[in-house]
């Protein structure tokens, strides 16, 4: 149990919107919450990244407040009472402690050091046929964005986020992704899994040591993304899960009016040129070594498949939403955003 007399960062007021919410979370990482206070300073919420993560799955927007999606009625501490508040804390990553007129005073919180990952599965060896021309003589994660490529980005994220071991499964040009590798300057461990024959989307799960005791982090190797990769651990350890989905929101506009009618076709209303939300998945897992076993040796595997697998043996599965930065880079189209949008990052510095 640890005292933060310094909360500053972790309080904010009603009214603020969830866009300003995150930046907070984000600039307190890892501690990833915020209390929310009244202006007559007292608890009246409190928000976590998952929390807004679960509100952004229903269609929560950056714009809306936090109201929207914190929680009411928070448990509080009380200032002096050090016995009471350690067991109401015990289980508990964070308790606002209030005064003894219901103020805000300071927080208590469990846990200060991140919880992340120690190894990851960069999945690179497709042929990115969508991509045409571009992928005849070049490995799509070899493509440039924003100036390098895509597999750089890749395992520079996954250095920043201090991961120790990467394994990188190969296929299609692989020579030019192992002399990539081999140039360098890795931060981290990297070992390069040849695929003999195509083994799809979750069949390279079966080229790594299956005596490993971490879960493993995969993540498609044509994703770029701002995913916060500890909030997805952290994620996955609170629920309690054998895997974790990453997800992020599709949304399409109807460009006409949608008619409501009832079982006897009796028009309702129409609801003009809505906007429909889904959750797709997002090429970045977070597995088990209880869901890793179940991938056959050298035997072709797609992840849908393994994911029913999965939940056919009763492994408990969760969904992460992301919020944050994501692009798939399967269509030249894609290559074109995604390109621009990292030169106008970096231009942006």
């Amino acid at each position: 149990m640890k005292k933060l007399s310094n909360s500053t960062g972790l309080v904010c007021r009603t009214g603020t919107n969830i866009r300003q919410v995150i930046h907070r979370i984000d600039a307190s990482t890892p501690l990833l919450f915020q209390v929310i206070l009244d202006q007559s300073n007292r608890v009246v919420g409190t928000v976590t990244d998952g929390d807004i993560r679960r509100g952004f799955a229903r269609s929560l927007q950056l714009e809306d407040l936090v109201e929207s999606c914190m929680r009411e009625s928070p448990v509080v501490g009380q200032v002096g009472n050090d016995l009471h508040n350690s067991r109401i804390l015990h289980g508990r990553r964070f308790l606002p402690i209030c005064d003894e007129n219901g103020c805000f005073d300071h927080i208590l919180v469990e846990q200060i050091g991140p919880r992340r990952a120690h190894r990851a599965l960069v999945m690179a060896g497709g042929f990115g046929t969508r991509l045409g021309d571009r992928t005849k003589s070049t490995p799509k994660p070899l493509l440039p964005v924003g100036g390098k490529p895509i597999l750089e980005h890749i395992l520079e994220r996954l250095e920043d986020y201090g991961i120790e071991q990467v394994d990188i499964s190969v296929h299609y040009l692989s020579e030019q992704i192992r002399r990539f590798v081999d140039e360098r300057d890795n931060q981290c461990t990297i070992t390069i899994l040849q695929e003999k024959e195509p083994l799809g989307t979750a069949g390279c799960l079966s080229l790594i040591d299956q005596g490993t005791v971490d879960p493993v982090l995969m993540i498609n190797a044509d994703v770029l993304t701002d995913v916060d990769l500890n909030a997805l651990v952290e994620h996955h350890l609170h629920i309690g899960c054998a895997g974790t989905v990453a997800a992020s929101r599709y949304e399409y506009k109807v460009p006409y009016g949608v008619l409501r009618f009832d079982d006897a076709d009796t028009l309702q209303g129409i609801e003009e040129k809505p906007t429909y939300y889904h959750l797709v998945a997002a090429g970045i897992y977070y597995l088990d070594p209880s869901i890793v076993r179940l991938v056959p040796r050298d035997s072709k595997m797609d992840m849908p498949e393994l994911l029913e697998l999965a939940v056919a043996h009763d492994l408990r599965l969760t969904v992460f939403p992301v919020h944050e930065y994501w692009s798939d880079v399967g269509h030249p189209s894609d290559l074109a955003d995604a390109d621009a949008f990292h030169r106008e990052r970096i231009n942006g510095k």
